[in-house]
């Protein structure tokens, strides 16, 4: 779906922004966003092309923050998904457009009638987006991030931090399905105290990785957090503490499935995929 959906270069004067966008999105990568949407959408009956167009949309965001993220003026890394980052395969002018075209076209297929027939999904849609991924969710993470090297934060912040940085557009991959298919708000809830909890588990295990991992087995340099003083779950716990805390968050986010039966096992699966992962 994401090629099909993302501009091909054609000769065009933008063709550059349409490489970059492509450099960046059709690479190897997790895909753990979009996987949540089609997952959560498998609960409620959804059609496919519906998950689907949603599921590339949370992608396109994801890449745009990513390419965003590797910037000199943010993270300043050089490598991302085993590759140049953007802004080194290209320059910083050109990833700063690509992110911005990403993070823009990913609204327009939101809202597109094809992802749903009833504009008012399709508007819940957009709204749960801008949401998750504005100045109340990633965006407002990123800046906390930011504005946390150096200084020594408090777990309650480094957890509000990851809410709002990487929990709050996993909740919405969640949500999206139960989105899609009107499902009532107390099985939303459900995914969504599911998100919080593997959301969670899943930075514990990034900091985890940052220390014990190579850049090889990462695809992206490891050992950042340390170099920018950046205040982290292992910082703050230690490495087996740690360790112990994102397999507690992973339980209980399974537990938050109870009531999905057996139709929520790749949601579970998920949960115990974050924790296990070498990347």
């Amino acid at each position: 779906m994401l090629d099909k959906i993302l501009p091909r270069p054609d000769g065009q004067i933008e063709e550059r922004l349409f490489e970059a966008m492509r450099y960046s999105t059709m690479g190897e990568g997790k895909r753990l966003r979009p996987f949540l949407v089609m997952a959560s959408s498998g609960l409620f009956k959804v059609s496919r092309t519906s998950a689907l167009r949603v599921a590339a949309a949370i992608e396109m965001v994801h890449t745009y923050s990513l390419i965003h993220d590797d910037l000199p003026a943010m993270d300043n890394d050089d490598l991302r998904r085993g590759k140049p980052s953007c802004h080194k395969q290209f320059d910083e002018a050109t990833a700063i457009l690509a992110g911005d075209a990403l993070l823009t076209q990913a609204f327009e297929v939101l809202a597109d009638e094809e992802t749903h027939p009833d504009p008012r999904v399709c508007t819940q849609l957009v709204r749960a987006m801008a949401r998750a991924a504005g100045p109340y969710g990633m965006v407002g993470g990123q800046m906390i991030d930011l504005a946390g090297e150096g200084k020594s934060l408090s777990e309650t912040q480094v957890t509000h931090l990851h809410l709002l940085k990487t929990g709050r557009m996993f909740a919405f991959a969640c949500e999206a399905g139960a989105i899609l298919g009107k499902a009532p708000t107390s099985m939303r809830m459900g995914l969504r105290a599911y998100a919080h909890d593997m959301g969670l588990a899943f930075q514990i295990k990034d900091d985890l990785l940052d220390v014990e991992a190579s850049s090889d087995d990462l695809g992206k340099t490891a050992g950042k957090d340390a170099e920018q003083e950046k205040s982290t779950y292992v910082k703050l716990l230690g490495l087996e503490q740690a360790r112990e805390q994102a397999q507690m968050l992973c339980d209980q986010a399974i537990h938050h499935l109870d009531a999905f039966d057996g139709e929520a096992e790749p949601l579970r699966a998920v949960a115990r995929f974050v924790i296990d992962r070498k990347r």
